[in-house]
This record gives structure tokens, sequence and C-alpha cells, in this order.
């Protein structure tokens, strides 16, 4: 049996896979309200030419959509993998109650990794953090992606180098 929190982040993971399917870094997020998921997303950056295209952006949007306010308040994110500053920045401005990681970011994340935007206190909101949920599958997905990926480079190369 699963705790609420791996419920949701099995949700995460799900969606986690519809990046890995695009060929994109497999992240992926879920916003809960009161028991209920309001938003999804997951990583679409090159497939979509966007910067902006990260999972808890396209979550968050779709959870206001859903409150119809901007505020998140009360809701808890589930995002497979550390946010980045843009990322946390946005998950503080909205006011989200509290952020549920799988695994941890040591080069780029901002809830604890390389710093955490989401408790400072100079700022007028701060957010729960729960780190290391489902964290093997969640590291596990990224690792497989990223060494699927190498060889894919590699093979590319070879095949490029042959042909010269």
């Amino acid at each position: 049996m699963y705790t609420t929190d791996e419920k949701y982040m099995k949700e995460a993971i799900k969606q986690a896979k519809k990046a890995y399917a695009l060929d994109e870094t497999p992240i992926g997020c879920v916003i809960v309200y009161e028991g209920k998921i309001i938003g999804r997303g997951y990583n679409r950056r090159n497939t979509d030419k966007n910067t902006l295209a990260h999972a808890e952006i396209a979550a968050i949007r779709k959870a206001s959509r859903k409150i119809g306010d901007w505020r998140l308040e009360g809701c808890t994110m589930y995002v497979t993998l550390e946010p980045c500053q843009m990322c946390a920045g946005a998950i503080v401005q909205s006011r989200m109650t509290r952020v549920v990681v799988g695994c941890m970011n040591p080069k780029a994340g901002c809830a604890g990794s390389v710093l955490n935007l989401l408790d400072m206190q100079e700022f007028n909101h701060q957010v729960e953090l729960t780190t290391g949920v489902l964290e093997e599958e969640c590291s596990g997905l990224m690792k497989q992606f990223f060494k699927e990926l190498r060889m894919r480079k590699k093979t590319e190369k070879n095949n490029g180098e042959v042909q010269n």
C-alpha cells in the first residue's frame, strides 16, 4: 500500500514518462488540492522550443486555470526532480503550500541542493518541502534516459565518422 505522497508521486512519474516518450528529459509533476489532481505537467522544452516549458510551469498554469486564481494556497506539488531556480521562484510566487520532490538535482536544484528558494525568510512566502519520495524510481528514470542519450550520441558520432 502506498502513502499519499507515494500515490501522487506515482502520478508525477506517469507524467515524466510522457516526456521520456518525446525524447525530453523525464520530469513530471502533478498538483493536488483537497485530494484531487488539479494540474499535470511534463517537460516539453525541446518539443515546444520554449525555455519555460518545464513540468512545474505547465502544472501551475493548469492548476491556476482550474482553481480560477493565481494563488495555489492549500495545494501540494509532486515533482520527480528538484525544481530549478525558475520553477522554485514560480512555486513561491504561486503561494503553493507544499512541494514533494522525488530526487534531488545537485547541479541545478533550488529546493536545497544549490540553494533553497522555497525557504528564504527574505521572501513573503515559504513552502514546506519533503524530499526523497520514490527517489530510486525517479532517479532511475533520469539515469536510464541519459544513459540512452549518451549511447545514441555515440552511435550517431560513430556513424558520422564512418560516412566521412
